[in-house]
């Protein structure tokens, strides 16, 4: 099976680094144990599992991610002003911070803390990659049939 390539039904074993457009890290396997992943099982974002469709184990390539195959565009739409006694169970408020909030559907999102004054926090619910073109370097471990259990 050493020439099977990625593509729907495989489970890859693989190292990958996630890199801003700086070369700043985001993420990376390289240091620790590999990542292992179904395709199509939702682990990996769509844009950045295409990339990896086709290679086989030993392959190593490095690729750059438009925000709309990776995170999205900033969305502006997702930033809210919320008011500050929805805030009182919290002691200090920093910018930067990151919170869990109930959406409607009664799922957790993330949101990030962008200003606070006495009356109001602006909270950005954008992915904190949104908008950002990304580097996804890989190194091809190995590539199996998924196994039915």
């Amino acid at each position: 099976m050493k020439d099977l390539k990625i593509g729907e039904g495989t489970q890859v074993t693989l190292h990958f680094a996630l890199l801003l457009e700086d070369g700043q890290p985001v993420d990376s396997t390289f240091e620790r144990d590999p990542a292992r992943l179904v395709i199509g099982d939702g682990n990996l974002p769509e844009g950045f599992e295409a990339c990896i469709h086709g290679l086989q184990a030993g392959e190593r390539k490095t690729f750059t991610v438009p925000p709309e195959k990776a995170f999205g565009q900033h969305n502006p739409s997702n930033i809210q002003m919320l008011s500050r006694s929805d805030f009182a169970n919290i002691d200090e408020l920093q910018v930067g911070m990151i919170l869990g909030f109930t959406d409607k559907a009664g799922g957790e999102l993330p949101g990030v803390i962008a200003e606070v004054d006495e009356r109001q926090v602006k909270v950005d619910f954008n992915h904190p990659l949104a908008g950002r073109t990304l580097t996804f370097e890989v190194e091809i471990l190995d590539v199996a049939p998924v196994s039915v259990q």
